[in-house]
């Protein structure tokens, strides 16, 4: 067994690609619309499918806006330097919700930022994580 992918409904997919992409660096690897269910799948990763796990963006025709729920946690990337790329992010029109530091009570150096949606994304650097 392996991962393959994780969906998020997204409520602009236009605009929810081009944060996937131009501001977290993913490919689009390939999109589709269902005119008959009244959807539309794209995915984005850091590699392609065959050998990665990816995500996978779906856009409900008609719906703008999900409620996130309480369930929902995060995605986590790893990134060489959580400064850096809270920097490079900003730059490229990206939200910061939690600046880049130590995790509270551990060591591990991280940083959350927020997608177009409102869902949260961990950046964790590849040292020792709590």
């Amino acid at each position: 067994m392996r991962l393959l992918h994780t969906m998020l409904r997204v409520g602009d997919m236009d605009k929810s690609i081009a944060f996937y992409t131009e501001v977290l660096g993913m490919t689009l690897l390939r999109r589709k619309d269902y005119p008959d269910g009244q959807f539309t799948l794209a995915f984005v990763g850091y590699g392609d499918e065959a050998h990665n796990s990816v995500i996978e963006l779906t856009q409900n025709w008609g719906v703008e806006h999900y409620a996130l729920g309480d369930g929902y946690g995060h995605i986590a990337l790893e990134v060489e330097d959580v400064y850096k790329a809270c920097e490079d992010i900003r730059a490229r029109g990206g939200k910061v919700t939690r600046e880049p530091g130590p995790m509270k009570h551990g060591s591990s150096i991280l940083a959350f930022i927020e997608d177009p949606d409102g869902y949260k994304i961990e950046l964790l650097s590849p040292q020792r994580r709590d």
